[in-house]
This record gives structure tokens, C-alpha cells and sequence, in this order.
């Protein structure tokens, strides 16, 4: 060896001696005098030039960063690998550390401590696995802090006020992608918002477009979604359309009073975003899961075939006739079974035109799902612009309006102009707002359920370009939703959700920011203030002939979700949405929401408060893994004289109501998939130890709490030694400790690491007590 060699291993000898010389005065307070074993081992060490090896001994504050470089690797192995159910190592063997990995210390990345895989942080200091005191709190990183500190402010208002975050990212080269995107979509909507509000919502055409122009506006300032365009949709527009038709009657002179209909039409779209804009001041944005999946498919499914029944009696020319009949307002089979008696006195020009408007926009769309993978561009032809126009044309070249084919007509303004505010609020239309209480909430719930499955949808693709750092969040979207409908019911718009299909031809058409929806919210002003008059000759049956689109568009994808629930068997699923389905379409949409609410909170409820107790049992050949034992029946244990309970859930006033009988069942039979009326296989000699390995209970409240201890106290009665293992959180710990379980079943030396830690601890109490 060259004299460089030997003196770097010199200096590097002087480095460690003098860093844990450092260590061990510091530490003079904790321990003020090694242990002459101590002395004499690294006396020994040094001499032949190995590393010393000390005994456990709990680290301070200073010296547990330094250990854990050591302990890391030791912890991954022991804790990282070990069964689902296995035991801990021994204490002694994760306390042992040497000083040959002091060399490295600091210039690594930190590993893994003892027991943080199992959620436990640093030695344990008692039997509940949790060290104790302030200086085991790790102090914060001094750039974490930093970021804090500064522009926090700024940093909060982009978060919170999302048009801050993405005009500081805007370029001109997103202007040409924006406006052509939001062109595109104007072309294809706007006749779509009138006829949803004028077939649908029962409101003059104008409040459809006035959706489109405030709305995007609102949610392009304060929307988490950057390409996500919001607007009227089908199922919130014929909701509306409920209330308005159970609210108000015909006017003085027999037709609809379309100012009172615009009236009521603001007062369920404010009403439903002040519902969605609360829900988001107070953090209710998982409200988007509670509706399961089959109850919103077989609803959505029975407003398409509810709306596409509606617009079959205009289509035909019968709306006069229906009027007089009194079956406008009638159910979905009445309308049919009206449609087939009155089948001979069909308008032949009214139909023609619907079901040829109808065809034309169904080939247009067949076709630019064929093409569009080959020939992106298709999907800029604006099928239904060119629809509408073209008919006006035929209409106003043809004189079709004088041969009994009905035309939009003269668009009715308010009398106080364009963009009246109205306060949806007032103290006279307070019958109007009990009225429109509970569909409102159905229009908010499903609205922001469509939205949220849009901007996910979205978030979920990869852009390239475009404003980044956006993250969606569900609260923000609720108060941004909530923000828009609540300013558009002040103007009389309908209610306007983020709709998958419209944002996803956004996207596709070269948006690149929320300024998409700025544009379009000005390209629709000026279609208002411009283009309006030239729709006189726009006959109703092609606004009718969309709508039915639409519908079909809702049922169509009911099919694929049928196949998916039968082939995998869910029956449940499938009632759920027959029974949701049969209920629209025979009584009314408010019994299908009430029906569909009320079994999809009930299921919810149902799965929620069953107890998921299992048996535990030893996996043949092994010492310290253990398995459930109704899964596994044929490879492991039962452990004779101990019953092994895991509870692997926290632990809620709503799952410990049967948990008691739950567990009972298993004293008496080992499973608890066994009937009550069966006589006992398990005697008590077989329940004489009680261990629950509670590694799953991560929180615990006071009822399950109060549970527990009886269950404890009980078995405490009848002389049964109770154990706890693998406590997951010190908060649950407290918890068993101020309700005093820990005192009923004998102690803290009765919590322990593992399953079988507490079957050698009641083997050693059974010896004694012999």
C-alpha cells in the first residue's frame, strides 16, 4: 500500500472518530457515562480496524439522521418484505448500527426508516410503536419554507383565480388555434341552444344563446379546465322545462307567456349554481361520486328516450293538436300511445323536413367518425350551421311557411332590450323558487357530474402546447359552475355545464387556452346582435330534428354499458337502471331522481356499514405469516386456544353496529359466511386469547371507540386475554387509551408489533397461570 493510501484511510479514521466523538458528548445529557462494554468494544473495533458495532440504545434528535443511513437499509429489508400479516423484527436488530456508514452520511439520498412502510416513523419509544417527545418532530427544509414565504399571495390568487395563472402564459402564436376552435363550436351550437331552449326549456330562443355568452366568459376567469366549454345541455334543459310548465300557465291570451317562462327559466338556473357555487365554498366536490354509475346511465338513457319522444310530435306536425288534447304535458307513453292513434293526420311538408334534417346531420356525423382518423380536418365542416341555413333559404325561395310549416319567427326581445338583470331571488317569486328547489339540485348534481367527467377526460390528455399547470380541481369547478349559473339566471340564461363532447371538439379544432371560450362567448354576442333576424325563416322542425340528435346521442352508448353489466353479471346494476329507466318513462322524471337518489344512497349506506372482520390464520411452515383463513382454507392454520381477528378498516358509527355479532359468529364458527342456525363448531377453550391485528383501523371515532371497549370489557368478564398489534396511528392509540381499552385487557404490554409477538406473549401468560 503507497503512503497516499494509508494516509487517506488515516484521515478518513480521524473524520469518524472525531464525528462520533461530537455525537457522544452531545449526547452526555441522555446517557452522561458509556457503558464499559461499550468502552472496551470500540477499543477493540479500532485496534482491528473494523467497525463498531454498539448495542440498542434509543437515538436522540442529533444522532437518529445519522443512524438512519445504516438502519434504512436494515428497515427496508425487515419491514419493506415482510407478509401482509407477518411480525416485526426484533427490536435489537433494528436499534444496531455501525460507523462504517458514517463515511457516506450526507451524501445520499435518505432511505426508508424502521416502519414507515407500516406507517410507523422512527424507533418506537413504547409498546404502541410511536416515539414520543418534540425532538422527534423533523424540522421543515429550509427551500420548502422558502417557497412559502414568497409570493404566496400571488401564488394563491393564480390557485384560486385560475385566469391569472393562464394569461401570464399566453402567446399570440394560441390566437389563430383559439378563435378557429371557438368558431367551430359556435357553427354547431348556437342552433343547438336555440332549439334546446325554445323545444326543451319552454323559454324564448334568445335565453339559450344567452348561456353561451355569459357563462364561458365566467368560466374561462375562475374554471380549473382549461379547454373545457361550458354551455346548455339536453338533460339540464329539459329539467328546466319541467319547472317551467309547472309553474307557470298560458297567458291572457292562451299561448305561453314567454316572459314569465324566462323568468322562472333564471330562477332554476341561479338556483342551481348557488346550490353548486355553496357545495364549492365548503369543499363538497365528492359529491361527482356518490351517484353511482348505473343510475346515471339508466337516467340519462331515459331523458334521451323521453326527449326524443317530445320532439317526434313537433317533427310530425301534431303540436296543435296535442295542445288541444291536453297531452303535452302528459308522460312519455302517453305521448306514444298519442302518436300512434293520430299517425294519419301528420303534417307531410313538417315531416318531411325534420326527418330530412334529421338523416342529413346523422350521415355528416357517421361520417366524420369514419374520416376524421384519416382527414382530421372534416371535423371543421359545420354540418349544422349549413343545415340551418339552407332550410331558411328553401323556406323563405319556396314559401314553405304558407303551406303550413312552422318558422322561428320574429325573436321575441325583452321589453327592457337585450341582457335584462333580473334577481332571480325576489321576495314575490318565492312560490316560484319552492317550487324549483328539488329539480334544481338534480340539475346542479348532474351538471357538475357531466362537467367533472369532461375535464378529467381532458386533464387526462397529454397537450404539448398550451397553457400548462393547471390542475383540475373539483372544488374550484364547483365554484366556478356555480359562479357562471348564478350570473346567467341573473340574465335568464339556461343552465350551462361543461359538456365531454363539445370541449372535446375544442380540443380538437386547436384550442390551446380558455380563450377558446372567450371567443366564443363574443362570437355569440355578436350572432345576437347581427345574424338573429336573418333566422326568421328557420323552421321549427329542423330545431326539433337536433334535439333528436341529441337524444340519440344519449341513448346510444346504453347498450355498450348493458353488455359490460351482463357479461360480468351485475344484476343489482342492471335492476337499478331498468327500474330508473321504467319509472321515467311510465310516471316522471321526478320520481326516476328521486327513486335513482334514493337506491344508489341506499346501496351506498349498505356497502358502507357492513363490517369486513376476517379470521387470521398461520400459513403452513412459517412461524410468523399469517393469512386470512376463509380465503386460504387450504394452506394455513388455525392457531389452537387464540382467535385471530384482523379489522381491517377504521373504524365509524356506521360499520360497528354489526360488528359485535360479527365477531361473534366467528368465535362460534370460524367464519363468519357461516348461518346462525347452524349448531357451533368452536368451543370457548378455542377463544381463550383474542388477538386484533388493527393495522387497517387508520382513524377511529368515539362510537366505534365505545364499541370496542365493550366488546374488550367483555371479553376482560369472561377471563379472556385480549392483544392489540400493529396499532396503525398514535391518534387511535389515545383514543384506546382515554376510553381505558388499554387498561381493560391488561395493560400496554398487551399491544405489540406483531401477530406473533402476541401469540408467544399469551403462550408465556398461559405457562404462568399454570
Amino acid at each position: 500500500m503507497d503512503s497516499s493510501s494509508v494516509q487517506e484511510s488515516t484521515q478518513q479514521r480521524s473524520l469518524r472518530d472525531r464525528i462520533f466523538n461530537l455525537f457522544r458528548t452531545s449526547s452526555s445529557n441522555d446517557a452522561p457515562g458509556l457503558p464499559a462494554r461499550l468502552v472496551a468494544t470500540e477499543s477493540a473495533a479500532q485496534n482491528e480496524g473494523s467497525a463498531i458495532i454498539y448495542p440498542p440504545r434509543e437515538p436522540d434528535a442529533r444522532t437518529r439522521l445519522l443512524e438512519s443511513y445504516d438502519r434504512g437499509e436494515r428497515g427496508r429489508r425487515n419491514y419493506g418484505d415482510h407478509g401482509t400479516f407477518s411480525s416485526r423484527p426484533e427490536q435489537e436488530d433494528i436499534q444496531k448500527w455501525d460507523v462504517s456508514s458514517l463515511q457516506n452520511a450526507g451524501n445520499e439520498e435518505r432511505p426508508q426508516l424502521p416502519g414507515e412502510a407500516d406507517g410507523h416513523i422512527g424507533p418506537p419509544s413504547d409498546a404502541s410503536g410511536y416515539p414520543q417527545g418534540p425532538e422527534n418532530i423533523p424540522p421543515l427544509d429550509s427551500s420548502f419554507t422558502s417557497l412559502h414565504m414568497t409570493n404566496h399571495k400571488s401564488l394563491y390568487i393564480s390557485y384560486y383565480i385560475p385566469f391569472f395563472n393562464w394569461i401570464t402564459q399566453y402567446r399570440w402564436s394560441y390566437i389563430r388555434g383559439d378563435l378557429i376552435a371557438a368558431t367551430t363550436i359556435a357553427s354547431i351550437y348556437i342552433p343547438m341552444a336555440l332549439s334546446l331552449s325554445s323545444n326543451l326549456a319552454h323559454a324564448p330562443p334568445i335565453n339559450g344563446l344567452y348561456s353561451f355568452v355569459i357563462n364561458p366568459f365566467i368560466y374561462a376567469i375562475f374554471g380549473s379546465s382549461p379547454l373545457l366549454i361550458v354551455g346548455p345541455e339536453a338533460a339540464g334543459s329539459l329539467l328546466t322545462g319541467t319547472i317551467v310548465k309547472s309553474s307557470v300557465g298560458p297567458g291572457p291570451s292562451g299561448e305561453d307567456d314567454e316572459a314569465a317562462n324566462a323568468m322562472v327559466v333564471g330562477i332554476a338556473t341561479a338556483m342551481a349554481g348557488a346550490m353548486i357555487l355553496i357545495a364549492g365554498l365548503t369543499r363538497l366536490g365528492f359529491l361527482d361520486n356518490v351517484l353511482s354509475r348505473p343510475f346515471l346511465r339508466g337516467f340519462i338513457t331515459a331523458i334521451g328516450f323521453v326527449i326524443f319522444v317530445d320532439q317526434l310530435i313537433p317533427e310530425v306536425g301534431l303540436t296543435d293538436l296535442a295542445k288541444e288534447v291536453g297531452v303535452s304535458h302528459g308522460t312519455t307513453v302517453d305521448k306514444l300511445v298519442f302518436l300512434i292513434r293520430n299517425i294519419g293526420d301528420c303534417h307531410a311538408l313538417t315531416t318531411a323536413v325534420a326527418f330530412g334534417s334529421f338523416a342529413i346531420i346523422m350521415v355528416f356525423r357517421t361520417l366524420k367518425k369514419m374520416l376524421q382518423p384519416r382527414y382530421p380536418q372534416v371535423i371543421y365542416l359545420p354540418d349544422r350551421i349549413l343545415v340551418v341555413i339552407l332550410s331558411a333559404v328553401l323556406t323563405w325561395h319556396l314559401g314553405w311557411d304558407e303551406k303550413g310549416l312552422e318558422i322561428l319567427g320574429p325573436l321575441k326581445q325583452n321589453a327592457d332590450g337585450l341582457f335584462t338583470f333580473r334577481w332571480p331571488f325576489q321576495f314575490s317569486q318565492m312560490k316560484h323558487v319552492r317550487a324549483a328547489m328539488s329539480t334544481s339540485f338534480v340539475i346542479a348534481l348532474l351538471g357538475f357530474f357531466e362537467s367533472s367527467v369532461a375535464a378529467k377526460g381532458l386533464s387526462g390528455e397529454a397537450r404539448q402546447e398550451g397553457v400548462q399547470g393547471m390542475p383540475v380541481s373539483a372544488n374550484r369547478e364547483m365554484v366556478a359552475l356555480g359562479l357562471a349559473n348564478t350570473v346567467g339566471g341573473c340574465f335568464m340564461a339556461l343552465p350551462a355545464f361543461g359538456g365531454y363532447a363539445r370541449s372535446k371538439v375544442n380540443a380538437s379544432t386547436g384550442a390551446r387556452s380558455p380563450m377558446s371560450s372567450i371567443f366564443l362567448s363574443v362570437i355569440t354576442l355578436v350572432c345576437i346582435i347581427v345574424l338573429l333576424p336573418y333566422l326568421y325563416y328557420l323552421p321549427k322542425a329542423v330545431l326539433s330534428s337536433m334535439i333528436s340528435v341529441v337524444a340519440f346521442s344519449l341513448i346510444e352508448e346504453c347498450p355498450h354499458d348493458l353488455a359490460f353489466f351482463i357479461r360480468l353479471r351485475g344484476w343489482t346494476e342492471l335492476v337499478l337502471m331498468l327500474l330508473i329507466f321504467v319509472s321515467t318513462i311510465f310516471y316522471s322524471l321526478e320520481l326516476g331522481i328521486a327513486l335513482g337518489i334514493g337506491l344508489s344512497i341506499l346501496i351506498l349506506i349498505r356497502h358502507s356499514t357492513q363490517p369486513r372482520i376476517q379470521i387470521l390464520g398461520k400459513i403452513a411452515g412459517t412461524t410468523d405469516r399469517f393469512e386470512n383463513a376463509e380465503l386460504h382454507p387450504e394452506s394455513v392454520e388455525l392457531i389452537e386456544g387464540a382467535l385471530i381477528v384482523k379489522i381491517p378498516e377504521p373504524l365509524t358509527f356506521a360499520n360497528t353496529g354489526e360488528l359485535k355479532n360479527r365477531l361473534r359468529r366467528l368465535e362460534l364458527y370460524g367464519s363468519s359466511r357461516a348461518h346462525p342456525s347452524l349448531p357451533p363448531t368452536r368451543t370457548p377453550e378455542h377463544n381463550k386469547n383474542i388477538i386484533f391485528d388493527v393495522h387497517g383501523v387508520t382513524s377511529i371515532d368515539g362510537s366505534g371507540t365505545q364499541v370496542l371497549y365493550e366488546i374488550v370489557d367483555g371479553y376482560a368478564d369472561q377471563g379472556v386475554s385480549v392483544f392489540f398489534c400493529r396499532v396503525a396511528t398514535r391518534n387511535v392509540f389515545r383514543m384506546f387509551e382515554r376510553s381505558g381499552i388499554v387498561e381493560r385487557c391488561g395493560g400496554i404490554t398487551h399491544f405489540v408489533h406483531g401477530v406473533d409477538e402476541a401469540l408467544r406473549l399469551a403462550e408465556s401468560e398461559d405457562q404462568i397461570d399454570i
